[in-house]
């Protein structure tokens, strides 16, 4: 299917004043494109969108979350099949590095951390810069591309994604553009060790909890190299837990909610370090584990050797 048939026509005839737009964004590179896909094939993405499943809802913790995650769209068959197959193409990564600048991108068969992405009432994501390697393949990851699919979305149900100038400053010193999720809208945005993001907590009224959701599609794209100053050490997803809410301050009464913003503040954090201590654990397991096998190499060329000089020593003592 050719492109035409897939993003609209607008998104066609704006196309060469985006790259000016991605660069240009503060706090970094960043687009935003408003009915980005055709209606058609928008509606159809809505329409064949997985239900939520739990098995596929476990968060970093290994608990059920408020988030499920469909990485592979090629098994959904129908148009993720069919939209697999153009983000491959030549014609769409031409597109995309016309519409950032970033020349020489690669399309990721793994969709290692994309896919589809179904976010629940009460669910919420820290700022964060993302992992910058490809597990497999070892490539650079350049670029986030995400499409939201989410009719009549209002901003007071939170889902903002959020794009921070540095999570580690002060508050009144981090900076803060905000995007809404709105249906059919594309967000693209640079990925390299200062592209810090996250997205608020979802708040819907209630009756809609248990019937609206905040639903997106996420690609990812990846190069071989990369400029020079974004060059930086292997590293996974990098979180900055957020803050204290501005109005609690020295004096305040808590309220119950209140204390439940802290007390969840605190839980989060405990679950960082214990991920971070596990993290730890396996690393030292590895290096225990190379330690060994390599003693035992070491024993086994030791044996050898000494096998070699006692084979000459007896045939020395023949002679």
């Amino acid at each position: 299917m050719a492109l035409s048939q897939w993003l609209s026509p607008s998104t066609l005839a704006n196309t060469p004043n985006f790259a000016h737009s991605f660069q240009s964004a503060e706090p970094f590179s960043y687009l935003v494109i408003d009915n980005f896909f055709s209606e058609q094939t928008c509606e159809a993405l809505v329409k064949e969108f997985p239900p939520f499943d739990t098995n596929r809802a476990r968060d970093e913790n290994g608990n059920i979350g408020r988030k499920a995650t469909y990485p592979n769209i090629r098994e959904l068959g129908g148009s993720y099949q069919k939209l697999d197959k153009l983000i491959q193409s030549t014609e769409f990564l031409s597109w995309i590095s016309e519409a950032t600048g970033i020349d020489d991108l690669l399309y990721d068969p793994d969709y290692f951390g994309g896919g589809t992405h179904e976010n629940c009432h009460g669910q919420d994501l820290d700022p964060h810069v993302d992992f910058n390697r490809h597990p497999v393949t070892g490539h650079h990851r350049r670029l986030n591309l995400i499409v939201y699919l989410n009719r009549e979305w209002q901003d007071a149900w939170g889902g903002a994604i959020e794009f921070h100038r540095d999570p580690r400053l002060p508050p009144s010193e981090n900076e803060i553009t905000e995007v809404q999720p709105l249906f059919n809208r594309c967000v693209i945005f640079a990925t390299h060790d200062h592209s810090w993001h996250g997205f608020k907590r979802i708040n819907l009224p209630e009756g809609d909890a248990d019937t609206r959701s905040r639903k997106s599609l996420a690609l990812y794209f990846y190069s071989k190299t990369r400029p020079q100053h974004e060059y930086h050490g292997r590293h996974s997803t990098i979180y900055v837990e957020r803050p204290l809410p501005a109005h609690i301050q020295p004096g305040l009464t808590l309220s119950e909610a209140d204390y439940q913003s802290i007390q969840g503040l605190l839980t989060r954090r405990d679950q960082h370090l214990a991920r971070l201590y596990r993290d730890n654990q396996r690393l030292h397991t590895m290096l225990d584990k190379l330690t060994n096998n390599r003693a035992v190499n070491l024993a086994r060329r030791g044996l050898n050797v000494a096998s070699r000089v006692k084979n000459r020593a007896q045939k020395l003592i023949r002679r």
